[in-house]
């Protein structure tokens, strides 16, 4: 391999590195900018959470017994959901 051979090759090597550092610098830049604007859409969201009105209490007292279900170990679990299966049927009906 010549001078001007390893010269041309150094050259496209050194080229390429810059280029793949300047479009990783511009790629960071782009996720830095869109986690930002999924941290506006997450404190706009949580602002509009706070001005709703409250939940319907039938959702609250079901989330108060799935948590229960959840938690319980106990030997009652499968007449439990078999009882919120039988509540949702007749609210169906």
């Amino acid at each position: 391999m010549e001078f001007g051979e390893f010269m041309g090759l150094a050259a496209v090597v050194i080229g390429t590195v810059s280029i793949v550092g300047i479009l990783t610098g511009a790629y960071k830049s782009k996720l830095k900018v869109r986690e930002r604007e999924l941290e506006l859409q997450i404190l706009h969201a949580s602002g509009q959470a706070g001005t709703s009105s409250s939940p319907d209490p039938r959702i609250e007292q079901r989330l108060r017994v799935l948590e229960r279900i959840a938690t319980d170990k106990g030997p009652d679990l499968a007449a439990q959901i078999e009882d919120l299966r039988n509540a949702r049927q007749n609210e169906v009906v």
